[in-house]
């Protein structure tokens, strides 16, 4: 599977504002946004803003999403899919089925500083899962799901720095965390108010269905 390797600052750049995909760094005056906020590329600081065509809108809100969660065309086509055969509000079942993805719950619990260093903790089999060692990183997480910690991987530099980077922040309501034990817990499926992203998904679901 195709995956991007350039600087992910140019990313946000593109979008045009924090996709928060360089962990404790966006956080920092050396966020890319802070200092260059304009869009990549030799003439991106002197463009023009042109309208947006109803399309253009709807195809960057797609875009962002995709690389907030980090994931390619055809996972990302299939995981809607899926939500649309779901009950209930696709752009909210999609958001949904995205935060559930271990990748994103590693690092919500704050396990990672980012979804892309979840993923790698994951491929390199470092995250359990009811105690059972999972490598996926799409694995999607069931309400009531352990999600923990190998105890080598709790000595990682990279996980004791997200670890204590994420304690004086506010943990969100539907997942529980024993930052001490590396181990937390899925308590409920969020709504889409539990969700915190700046993003308007029923462009997406409009967009996929022309």
């Amino acid at each position: 599977m195709a995956r991007y390797t350039g600087p992910v600052c140019r990313l946000c750049r593109r979008e045009g504002e924090k996709l928060f995909l360089k962990g404790k760094r966006c956080f920092t005056e050396k966020c890319a946004i802070e200092r260059r906020a304009f869009p990549p590329g030799q003439h991106g600081g002197g463009r023009r803003r042109r309208r947006q065509s109803e399309y253009a809108v709807q195809l960057r809100e797609k875009q962002k999403v995709k690389r907030i969660y980090g994931l390619a065309e055809k996972q990302f086509r299939s995981l809607f899919k899926k939500a649309s055969r779901v009950p209930g509000v696709t752009g909210e079942n999609l958001l949904v089925a995205l935060e559930s993805r271990l990748d994103n719950i590693v690092y919500r619990l704050g396990f990672a500083p980012s979804r892309k260093a979840a993923r790698q903790l994951i491929r390199h089999r470092h995250v359990r899962v009811e105690g059972a060692t999972v490598d996926v990183p799409s694995y999607s997480v069931g309400p009531g799901a352990e999600v923990s910690m190998a105890p080598k991987a709790r000595k990682l530099p990279v996980v004791i720095e997200a670890i204590e980077d994420r304690r004086s922040r506010d943990q969100l309501s539907w997942l529980g965390v024993d930052y001490d034990a590396a181990s937390g817990r899925m308590l409920e499926r969020p709504s889409r108010s539990d969700i915190p992203l700046a993003v308007e998904e029923q462009l997406i679901v409009e967009l996929y269905s022309k």
